[in-house]
């Protein structure tokens, strides 16, 4: 299992902490009555919607470009195995010598 995050994985973490912490913040403020506050939190309430969409869609995008990648991926190593078989041991064997070195 993978432990580690990209920086797109941490960014995407980071936003959806950020706007669990806004709508909280949102509803801690709900028994405000001032028209400033109300004013602020519809439009606070308007970005969150925005930026969740967003955020939806990037991650959809993201989903479907890593697939593609997939998808040419394998269809490499099916129209060419032993190119593939080649490379992987190439890697293989640079690998070994890197953790050999140590």
């Amino acid at each position: 299992m993978n432990t580690t995050t990209s920086p797109k994985d941490q960014l995407v973490a980071d936003l959806k902490r950020v706007m669990s912490d806004a709508e909280q913040l949102l509803h801690a403020t709900a028994g405000q009555a001032s028209t400033e506050v109300a004013g602020l939190r519809a439009r606070i309430q308007d970005t969150l919607a925005t930026a969740r969409a967003n955020l939806s869609d990037a991650q959809a995008a993201v989903v479907g470009k890593a697939k593609a990648a997939g998808r040419a991926t394998d269809d490499y190593v099916h129209d060419n195995p032993w190119k593939a078989v080649g490379v992987a041991a190439g890697v293989g064997l640079v690998i070994g010598l890197l953790i050999g070195r140590r």
